[in-house]
């Protein structure tokens, strides 16, 4: 149905760009359907009437999803929380997070994608078309440099305007090409101007650069000006403000903003509703949506040390530690889904998926991140006369969580020491990992067989890890972010001079920095390890146009067992007169290739490929010279490379040095 605008008020207009409460939209004295909006990104968190969080699939966090590098788990997943939407009558979902991981200490890292721009955009892209094709809104957050929860809403973010175009704002382009519903400003400023008032960033970026054409919405009270918000192009302030309309209205009479603006922000409210009122169905169970989240937890979680302990063979195996009974299924805030699956202990699974060949034990110890270990001699007991030990540890939603910043990445001393101390008793310790951002392991990784990092990966996870560990699916998941050696490696440190965060590392995140300044690291950005062994060969780089180039290369599964694969695309500037890091990602592709079989994969690049921002010309620049593109299993597992030289018209170019 269509709503026109000359159907309202001029009062009704102003009062239908700021919710009625918390969740809810105006609805123009019934002239209007009213809207309903509800957390994400890891399941739907919907409040009901009674203040009640409604009971949903909790699926896995964006951080395990990240670590599928599967568009079509993306896909899935959106599709699967749109139904949750639909059944509870929800509009809009508050999601997906496209916000960079600037740093492992950020609390909401668990909620975003990667470390990666190309990779975070690329996800975030397919889980918008898998909500929207439901005919659900998605709201893509938290638009713009939004990369800690420490002072979020006072804190400005200082950042060079090459680092933003080539670092923070690229996931949100990408992502914008699938036209999410709404995008949501952050609470921050940004070079010191408040997301919500920022027009720069809002109108000349996000609408007319990248071409959005949908509501943009304030976080939740990201909200401070009536009328610099309007002309920045805020379209929906939530929640209800009291004086947001006296302050429109006054705006208005002393003329700081026209009534053409409101009716455009009035405008893109009716197209938003007019959206949300398309015809919707429900198309899986309750138990179908279960057993979705599972696959994606299989296909997420990360294989990140093997010794051989993996997959496990017949025998006495040992479980211990609480989460192996209550894994954590994500991360604090917002995003934490309740869910009424009720979960079944890992040894119990486990003893399903290993038969009668094995005795699978569940040593019970209380192991809470900040708190104390008991029963520990049960576990180094059960340790001493297993062949295998799984050691379930991690962090929980109390440590990794919205509102605030973690202190440390390593694990509680508590746990560490119950590792190291269970590793004098067996050989075979495999530490099962949950966490939603990157571990310090220096203390440990050395004295234990083999690490899988669960994540945060939903109510499905300890069925996902059964497979896994058994070896009836085979691990595919690898890292969105890089996991450093120790927190002192990092290059981004506590910046802050008052209330401004300065990014004085400019381009150099994540594995720019590490790999472009040789800073060991424990895992690649990049990396995870499979049962299954594959080659790589036949590099083939067509050249289709003046910055576009055909890639293809061939994969062979050279083991007995069936496994997916994610190769990844690299490329490097050889002689750039701009600093630039070793090597970007810019193409990957994840591929099921059976036992025996060769896989040819095909990736394409082109100009924004090559490109860096150029400030002095404003624009994204090519220059002429000689590239690397490089087919990798991991950031620094290289598997084939080529050379190529470009070579464009003498107009677009500077003077070379």
């Amino acid at each position: 149905m269509k709503y026109d605008l000359k159907q309202l008020t001029l009062d009704e207009k102003i009062t239908l760009l700021c919710g009625t409460d918390c969740w809810h939209t105006y609805g123009a004295n019934g002239k209007l359907p009213v809207l309903h909006l509800s957390d994400g990104p890891n399941g739907l968190r919907k409040i009901d009437e009674n203040d009640q969080t409604v009971k949903a699939t909790a699926m896995p966090n964006i951080s395990t999803l990240a670590n599928t590098w599967s568009r079509e788990c993306a896909y899935l997943d959106g599709a699967t929380i749109a139904d949750d939407c639909i059944e509870n009558n929800v509009d809009v979902l508050l999601a997906p997070g496209a916000n960079i991981k600037r740093t492992p200490l950020c609390g909401r890292n668990f909620e975003y994608f990667s470390e990666d721009p190309y990779l975070a955009g690329t996800l975030a892209k397919e889980y918008i078309k898998g909500v929207q094709d439901k005919k659900v809104g998605t709201s893509l957050k938290h638009y713009l440099a939004n990369n800690c929860e420490t002072e979020r809403f006072y804190q400005t973010s200082e950042v060079d305007e090459r680092t933003l175009r080539e670092i923070y704002m690229p996931a949100f382009e990408k992502a914008v090409e699938a036209q999410p519903y709404t995008v949501m400003c952050s609470y921050n400023l940004i070079n010191g101007v408040y997301a919500a008032e920022n027009k720069k960033y809002l109108s000349d970026y996000l609408r007319q650069s990248f071409g959005f054409k949908g509501v943009i919405v304030s976080d939740w009270g990201a909200y401070r000006s009536a009328y610099k918000s309007i002309n920045a192009t805020l379209d929906l302030v939530m929640p209800h403000c009291d004086m947001h309309f006296a302050n429109v209205k006054a705006a208005l009479e002393k003329g700081l903003i026209t009534e053409d603006q409101i009716d455009f922000c009035a405008q893109n409210m009716l197209n938003l509703i007019e959206k949300c009122q398309a015809e919707k169905g429900v198309t899986t169970t309750k138990e179908e949506r279960h057993e979705n989240a599972v696959k994606i937890a299989e296909e997420g979680i990360v294989l990140l040390k093997n010794e051989g302990a993996l997959p496990l063979k017949q025998g006495k195996i040992c479980v211990g530690g609480n989460f192996a009974d209550n894994p954590p299924i994500g991360g604090g805030g917002s995003a934490y889904v309740q869910t009424d699956y009720q979960q079944k202990n890992l040894a119990y699974l486990l003893q399903e998926d290993m038969g009668k060949g094995s005795q699978v034990e569940f040593a019970h110890a209380y192991l809470h991140p900040i708190g104390d270990t008991n029963k520990t001699k049960a576990v180094y007991q059960c340790a001493y006369w297993a062949d295998s030990v799984i050691l379930c540890v991690g962090n929980d939603s109390g440590i990794e969580s919205e509102g605030y910043d973690r202190k440390t990445i390593k694990l509680s001393s508590t746990q560490e020491n119950f590792i190291i101390n269970t590793a004098k008793y067996n050989k075979n310790v495999i530490v099962v990992l949950f966490a939603g951002s990157a571990v310090d392991m220096s203390s440990w990784i050395d004295k234990v067989n083999a690490v899988v990092l669960a994540g945060f990966s939903g109510e499905g996870v300890n069925q996902a890890l059964s497979k896994i560990l058994s070896g009836k699916t085979c691990p595919s998941g690898k890292l969105n972010e890089t996991y450093p050696l120790s927190l002192e490696d990092c290059n981004v440190k506590v910046n802050k001079v008052g209330l401004c965060e300065r990014y004085s590392e400019g381009i150099f995140v994540g594995y720019r920095y590490y790999d472009s300044f040789n800073v060991p690291v424990l895992f690649p950005f990049g990396h995870g390890l499979s049962y299954a062994k594959f080659e790589y060969s036949n590099l083939c780089v067509t050249q289709t146009g003046n910055t576009d180039f055909e890639v293809s290369y061939d994969i062979t599964n050279t083991s007995s067992v069936d496994a997916k694969e994610v190769s990844q695309l690299y490329v490097k500037d050889v002689f750039c007169t701009v600093s630039r890091p070793e090597k970007e990602l810019k193409g990957f592709s994840k591929d099921l290739i059976k036992a025996g079989e060769t896989k040819k994969v095909t990736l394409n690049l082109n100009y924004r490929s090559f490109a860096y921002y150029n400030t002095a010309l404003d624009k994204w620049h090519v220059e002429n010279g000689d590239f690397e593109i490089m087919i990798a299993s991991s950031l620094t597992d290289i598997k084939l490379c080529a050379k190529i030289n470009i070579q464009l018209d003498e107009s677009t170019q500077q003077s070379q040095i």
